[in-house]
């Protein structure tokens, strides 16, 4: 958070994440900055503005391998502010199909380590001087179904020791980087409840094991609240993100994102509307919750489509659409954006939870060809629109302050 958001968030400090944009080399990331970043924020009239930049492990490496003093450069030149990091795809997020690979490598992989590491450094060194804390959203682990107890305790053991690494990396640079564990359905980590055991249970027994403070995981270890994915978890916001207070685990950063909403999974007009967001490249898990509470779903669109989720109730199906629409196709699906606003009314309620906010919406591109922009104005457009909404949200909250 920033010293300067104590009564809000400033709309300098409002991203967008740049895993939007295809972009696997330091060259790439040095062509978005202007091209992306800076037109969202032109668009919007703000002279400064803060960015989620994914940067893949090829970037990473190159950047932190001596490329840091001019990517910090570029960022300055630009009016770019650094202070959050996608580090959840590890590289190959454009490909044709990504599907479960992007869970590749998990934590118990010392690539993941590494390449966590490297985003760690290049943000200390770019993190903005009034910027208490730099933050870094990172995979829930791993993908579930190729999960057992040995892996989840060597990636707890891992993510010990990488706290022990930014606590050094903290005394050296005076302010410490937090990495944020993003909950999502599919992953090892999927709700609040698996994530407040992990972060009570496994990784303090990691810690002692290795003789290792608990006090840096806690200064430097964190969670992702991605708004998109606790929705199709059927989580109610305001109970997930107090279990997770209750047990002192930080929120240091929220994604802003909206999923895609079945009322009627059984209706003809709404499961073909839902048919055209069934694309090759991206997992979109569904799920679907009982009258008893209990969730069933599949791990992809068209596994629900063809019969592994039932139809009698509705479906929440992980596509990230923009946030500011709450119906697609002509009012056959909805979203969960009312989800966003529930979040927001939780922050609004504890003024002194301040994570990192960022807006997360990667599938433009693969969206339906009535939904996908089909120029760079337009996805600039769509980008700006969606800070636009999320600033409209906050105001009505009374969480936005005006910048300096």
């Amino acid at each position: 958070m920033s010293e300067a958001a104590a009564g809000g968030w400033r709309r300098s400090e409002l991203a967008y994440c740049s895993n939007v944009h295809p972009g696997e080399s330091a060259a790439d990331v040095a062509g978005i900055l202007p091209t992306w970043v800076a037109a969202v924020a032109r668009v919007r009239g703000v002279a400064r503005a803060g960015a989620g930049l994914w940067l893949s492990a090829a970037a990473a490496a190159k950047i932190d391998g001596g490329g840091c003093d001019r990517f910090r450069e570029r960022l300055a030149t630009h009016g770019i502010e650094l202070f959050t990091l996608n580090g959840f795809p590890y590289g190959g997020f454009h490909a044709r199909s990504v599907k479960q690979r992007v869970y590749t490598p998990h934590w118990a992989d010392p690539r993941r380590v590494e390449y966590t590491l490297a985003l760690a450094r290049i943000l200390a060194e770019c993190l903005p001087h009034d910027y208490d804390e730099g933050t870094i959203s990172t995979l829930p682990l791993g993908f579930r179904p190729h999960w057992n107890e040995a892996l989840h305790e060597q990636a707890a053991a891992a993510l010990c020791r990488l706290a022990a690494r930014l606590d050094e990396l903290a005394q050296s640079h005076g302010r410490p980087i937090r990495v944020c564990l993003e909950m999502e359905p599919g992953g090892v980590l999927e709700s609040t409840e698996q994530t407040v055991e992990l972060f009570t249970k496994a990784l303090p027994a990691a810690a002692k094991r290795l003789g290792i403070d608990t006090g840096a995981v806690e200064r430097h270890l964190g969670v992702c609240y991605d708004v998109c994915h606790q929705a199709v978890m059927f989580e109610d916001p305001a109970e997930s993100l107090s279990r997770l207070s209750d047990a002192e685990v930080t929120v240091g950063k929220v994604q802003i994102s909206c999923a895609l909403e079945l009322a009627r999974p059984g209706d003809e007009a709404q499961r073909r509307a839902a048919a055209e967001f069934a694309e090759p490249r991206y997992l979109h898990q569904v799920r679907a919750r009982g009258a008893d509470g209990e969730l069933v779903g599949s791990m992809d669109l068209p596994d629900a489509l063809a019969g592994q989720v039932p139809t009698d109730r509705p479906w929440r199906i992980h596509f990230h659409v923009p946030i500011q629409v709450d119906t697609l196709a002509e009012a056959a699906l909805g979203t969960t954006q009312g989800e966003i606003g529930k979040v927001l009314d939780v922050l609004a309620a504890h003024r002194h939870w301040r994570p990192h906010l960022e807006v997360e919406t990667y599938t433009w591109q693969v969206m339906p060809d009535d939904l996908r922009p089909h120029t760079d104005e337009e996805l600039v457009a769509g980008l700006a629109a969606e800070l636009t909404w999320l600033e409209d949200a906050l105001r009505a909250r009374d969480l936005l302050t005006p910048d300096p």
